[in-house]
């Protein structure tokens, strides 16, 4: 299989992060996942990335995803949200994803509760960003076309 000339990222956001903007934005923002994607988008463009966004609430939906971006995206920058700390499955199909995997929390995990410091994601991830907010995205973005388009 050929992959595009243009090199593809896909941006997986896992459960309640279709709620960003209105759920506890003393800890996520004020800013929607329809925001963060068209700033991906934008910023995708400039540095020559084709961006793709999958949001799901559902575990199997976000496996189903990475499995299909098998031969079709170079990278992924995924949040999984809470499925992070408890999804082999995630982990599973991510460690059978032939590209970079950037993990992305909008909040420090780590300043949170205990539950919330272990990640199955990192197990995987060739980058991780933390508590930079949504601008997490941006970065790991950067760091995607920096690995990409080499």
């Amino acid at each position: 299989m050929t992959l595009p000339q243009t090199p593809n990222v896909l941006i997986l956001n896992g459960p309640n992060l279709n709620m960003l903007g209105t759920r506890q934005p003393e800890i996520y923002g004020r800013d929607t996942l329809d925001d963060v994607i068209d700033a991906c988008t934008a910023l995708g463009g400039d540095l020559g990335l084709k961006v793709q966004a999958f949001q799901s609430n559902h575990e199997g939906a976000l496996v189903d995803r990475i499995q299909q971006a098998r031969g079709e995206a170079q990278g992924i920058i995924i949040n999984a949200g809470a499925y992070t700390h408890t999804s082999v499955a995630i982990l599973d199909a991510l460690n059978i994803f032939e590209g970079q995997v950037i993990e992305v929390h909008i909040s420090n995990i780590h300043k949170r509760e205990g539950f919330r410091h272990h990640s199955y994601i990192s197990q995987r991830a060739d980058g991780i960003i933390i508590g930079m907010g949504i601008a997490g995205y941006l970065l790991a973005l950067r760091r995607l076309a920096s690995l990409v388009t080499d």
